[in-house]
């Protein structure tokens, strides 16, 4: 599953919005006291109370990343910039960046990946991105994103990244488009112009992205 945001047509804040309107947006699940209540933080929208929603059964974690479907009700709603009906929820994979050794990246892998332009950017204190996997047929493939302190850019203002696939040698030649979150919290980019990405491209080879991030927001460019 993978689903771009987009936006949704609406009347303007006087008429209010209308049940037709369908917004769809990456967002961050924020958990309530009692932990069972959450709002979202939408990467394009703001806050999103729950007005109501027709997902059954979905355990909020916090700090999760969704891909939310729904149906704008109200702006401005009680210190939330809009209350929603949910329609659909999507779960994302959500990761922590790693800390590790050498030795520990050569464990992680390091197997040829698809991203094509435009499905990788930075939003919400998340990298995210959108990659094309050669499916397995028993074992779960992983991706990781780690942070590099001897990677190739020697440029202080810019953090060093690696992103490691591994397809463990399990695939089938079925592709899908897969989405992952990494939370970027952990790493201190205060003075730090944004992040810069080596890849292992299953059509370039190694590739090089810096991403420049401002006011909480960036994407890729290639550097050669």
């Amino acid at each position: 599953m993978a689903i771009m945001a987009i936006g949704f047509s609406a009347c303007n804040d006087n008429d209010g919005y209308s049940i037709g309107d369908i917004g769809i947006s990456w967002a961050t699940v924020h958990t309530l006291d009692d932990g069972k209540t959450f709002y979202l933080d939408s990467d394009n929208y703001g806050s999103l109370w729950l007005g109501g929603s027709r997902v059954p059964n979905f355990t909020p974690k916090n700090g999760e990343r969704v891909v939310a479907v729904f149906n704008p009700l109200y702006d401005n709603y009680q210190g939330y910039d809009m209350a929603i009906l949910l329609e659909r929820l999507y779960p994302v994979l959500t990761k922590d960046v790693l800390f590790s050794t050498t030795e520990d990246t050569e464990e992680l892998g390091n197997s040829p990946i698809t991203i094509y332009q435009g499905h990788m950017w930075v939003a919400a204190g998340y990298l995210n991105l959108i990659y094309q996997q050669n499916l397995p047929s028993s074992m779960p493939h992983s991706i990781n994103l780690v942070y590099d302190e001897n990677g190739v850019n020697t440029d202080n203002e810019y953090i060093n990244l690696s992103l490691h696939y591994n397809d463990k040698d399990d695939v089938t030649n079925r592709f899908a488009a897969t989405n992952v979150s990494f939370d970027l919290s952990e790493l201190d980019l205060s003075n730090k112009k944004g992040i810069y990405l080596t890849i292992n491209s299953a059509v370039n080879g190694e590739v090089h992205l810096r991403i420049d991030i401002e006011n909480g927001k960036g994407v890729p460019v290639t550097v050669k």
